[in-house]
């Protein structure tokens, strides 16, 4: 039997997410319905739509859903069950500033997205058009269940739930993911057991892009006492975890990296931490691994340039154009993602355990009640209900609450346009330790007017 559902994606012209999103859908058994692309970009939307429709006539399709490009963001969102936010918060001309205009302080970030100066203008730009998706989910659907894949992640749900509270939204993110291949590496080598992800059991807690797995069990066997003899082989050359890479992948790949900063946090916290270690750097003081670009090459990652970015979103435009005209066939395949299994969860084809970001309610008992945790969260048929997880180590603990403290600083001063406490948040990003007060306020006020364009309309630059 074919469940019918209504999808709105928001940032529908997506030259990544949305094709894997379509890809996925389209490799699932029992759904269908419709999917209405919504983008500020319109030939975007239009270019995903008639991928859309290559899919549907593609042989392996088992899903067939009508792709429909919405000019409005009210018919996109009129009646729909599920809503998908995915945008990108401004252009690269932004980003560059997010990302390099520290560098002249010494402040180096490799991803600039979620923590440190970067992560704090990309939130300005971010949350105020969180606030509008908030008032229109609530006024045209507010009963749909809302998936934001959205950087920065802790900051975008937040804003939804501070909005309209009522709100049935959570964030999605696969670094824990990455983590978890990352187990499946150690138990190959250190037991010769080859599994995939999700034959583990991991109990993983935090904020986003700064999450720690505490507990990690394949059957009957701990797979965090096998880290000591696997990091013994493996710690100074490092090991990419990311399935069809070379285990020496980050020495050419901008985006890998050789988890060598994530088993130095395992020997310093007695837990794994559960992102990519270009993200998990930025949430740390910049002396430990982003001091200077020659650290960073001895921790085994890399600073991912605008510049590569610019590029590779120019080659993604031009790929986008070949499949919508069919010049190129689009090769359906299912994905890792986990979005597709929670909407199937949601409407009652199964049970599913997954990480995701939700309000704290509890389910970390260590940080704030409000703030916005990644937990384990169990999803059945229209329940999504987060578990409550093992508590950290004391040290990982306190990292992990500075960084909390501050994204609920962050949040509460762009919710009330108060520069004072957007800055107080900014001064404390532990990228910005290092930094004199007077030099902190000179490089803030710079990034702001770099992105003066998309803050202007909410804030006052002239603070």
């Amino acid at each position: 039997m074919t469940k019918s559902v209504n999808i709105a994606y928001i940032g529908g012209g997506s030259k990544e997410w949305a094709r894997v999103f379509m890809s996925d859908l389209a490799l699932t058994e029992g759904l269908g319905g419709e999917m209405r692309l919504y983008d500020i970009d319109l030939p975007a939307a239009e270019r995903n739509r008639a991928i859309g429709g290559h899919i549907d006539r593609d042989p392996k399709t088992r899903s067939v859903f009508q792709y429909k490009v919405c000019p409005s963001i009210d018919q996109a969102l009129a009646g729909a069950d599920f809503v998908i936010i995915s945008i990108l918060p401004g252009t690269f001309r932004e980003m560059r500033s997010d990302v390099h205009a520290p560098e002249k302080y010494g402040v180096y970030q490799s991803v600039g997205d979620t923590a440190g100066p970067g992560g704090v203008l990309r939130a300005m730009r971010t949350v105020p058009i969180y606030e509008f998706f908030a008032r229109k989910i609530r006024e045209r659907c507010p009963e749909a269940w809302v998936l934001n894949l959205t950087n920065p992640m802790s900051a975008c749900v937040k804003a939804l739930y501070d909005e309209f509270p009522r709100i049935r939204a959570f964030g999605c993110c696969h670094e824990v993911f990455h983590a978890q291949e990352f187990l499946t590496c150690v138990l190959k080598e250190q037991k010769g057991i080859e599994i995939e992800r999700n034959e583990l059991y991991t109990d993983a807690c935090g904020v986003n892009h700064f999450t720690w797995i505490t507990q990690a069990r394949y059957r009957d066997i701990d797979l965090l006492s096998l880290l000591p003899g696997f990091m013994e082989k493996f710690y100074d050359e490092g090991y990419c975890e990311q399935p069809g890479k070379d285990r020496f992948a980050f020495r050419s790949d901008p985006f890998a990296y050789g988890n060598k900063v994530k088993m130095d946090l395992f020997r310093r916290y007695g837990a794994l931490a559960a992102a990519g270690d270009r993200h998990l750097v930025e949430f740390l003081p910049n002396g430990w691994y982003l001091k200077d670009p020659e650290t960073v090459k001895e921790w085994l990652f890399n600073l991912t340039s605008v510049d590569f970015r610019e590029a590779r979103q120019a080659e993604r435009v031009a790929e986008s154009i070949e499949l919508a005209e069919g010049r190129r066939p689009f090769v359906l395949e299912k994905s890792q993602e986990e979005v597709v299994e929670i909407l199937k969860a949601l409407m009652g084809f199964h049970t599913l355990v997954t990480n995701v970001n939700l309000p704290n309610v509890g389910q970390m008992p260590q940080m704030p009640l409000g703030s916005i945790v990644e937990t384990n969260c169990v999803f059945a048929h229209g329940m999504a209900k987060p578990v409550v997880s093992a508590p950290l180590p004391a040290g990982a603990c306190a990292l992990v609450r500075r960084c909390c403290e501050n994204i609920d600083t962050l949040c509460e001063g762009i919710r009330r346009r108060d520069m004072d406490e957007i800055f107080a948040s900014f001064v404390n990003q532990a990228l910005c330790g290092g930094l004199r007060r007077e030099d902190a306020e000179a490089l803030f006020r710079e990034m702001c007017g770099n992105t003066r364009e998309y803050l202007k309309p909410y804030f006052d630059l002239n603070w």
